[in-house]
């Protein structure tokens, strides 16, 4: 028998994760916490809100069957800049059967924006076929949640370096609108799919927070840092030599890119989206390094 609204969280120690594993310790579920690492600080943080930290791996059946036992819920994700594409399928195709035979009652899926939408993207369409395993396993009750390019990625070791030296350098065009979300939202999307489950069985959300072009998120970053931050467009094809994946992606950006009705959300959900604004101006940031 399934405990009493236990939920397992995978990738508890990552962004999206332990955004998600807050909020549901704040209202007070049972979480377990998956994580490779137990004694990361992340994992210690968690465990002193209360939640159970279970070692394991994704890549690991027998631990993720341990980890499964007695929950009535999983949040799911996968990280494919560290397994890589196949592998990324591989793992969430996994955890997915694993829940299903273990009697998961409500299975909570981390895709990404647009997966449905044949965009060509190696890392949008696994996620897609990750989707379509989920939906024929025969939950009792599944959400699938599509967030888009993530505001974090900003602050992170892709962006930050030139960003501190005051370069915002990204593959996209002037024009180009990129619609954003800050993992906080995320988490409070997953809360609303386990407390509305039965609301939200079935369904696929695509979520997101803010549509900026990357001379006006420039701008935010200068206002937020209170320093000079100037976009300048990267080369692609210098992408591309990193990741034939992400330049594909930034590619797709510039010629579709995300689709998500914000207002609509947020009018559905009652969510009211972080602006990359708010986001920013929230961060504690670095001090600016001087250019070489």
């Amino acid at each position: 028998m399934a405990t009493k609204n236990l939920i397992l969280i995978t990738g508890a120690t990552g962004q999206q994760g332990g955004a998600i594993a807050r909020e549901l310790l704040a209202k007070g579920y049972p979480v377990r916490a998956l994580t490779r690492r137990p004694e990361h600080e992340n994992a210690r943080a968690l465990a002193a809100l209360g939640a159970e930290i279970a070692t394991g791996n994704l890549d690991d059946a027998g631990s993720l069957e341990r980890a499964l036992k007695g929950a009535w819920g999983v949040f799911a994700v996968q990280n494919t800049w560290e397994a890589g594409v196949e592998q990324e399928e591989v793992q969430g195709k996994l955890i997915a059967e694993l829940a299903r035979k273990a009697g998961v009652q409500h299975f909570v899926y981390s895709s990404v924006g647009s997966a449905h939408r044949a965009t060509g993207v190696p890392h949008f369409e696994n996620k897609w076929r990750v989707e379509q395993t989920i939906r024929a396993l025969g939950f009792p009750s599944y959400t699938i949640l599509r967030p888009v390019f993530f505001m974090e990625n900003l602050a992170s070791p892709w962006f930050l370096p030139a960003i501190q030296q005051g370069t915002l350098s990204v593959a996209l065009k002037a024009e180009t609108p990129l619609q954003m979300i800050a993992v906080k939202d995320i988490g409070r999307y997953g809360l609303l799919a386990f407390e509305q489950h039965e609301r939200f069985n079935g369904r696929a959300i695509d979520i997101a927070g803010d549509e900026v072009t990357m001379p006006e998120t420039a701008a935010i970053l200068t206002k937020a840092m209170g320093q000079s931050v100037k976009f300048v467009p990267a080369d692609i094809e210098g992408v591309r030599q990193y990741s034939t994946d992400y330049a594909s992606m930034l590619e797709w950006f510039d010629a579709v890119g995300y689709d998500v009705h914000i207002r609509s959300t947020s009018l559905e959900t009652g969510i009211r989206p972080t602006t990359l604004a708010e986001w920013a101006a929230s961060v504690k940031w670095p001090a600016a390094t001087p250019a070489s």
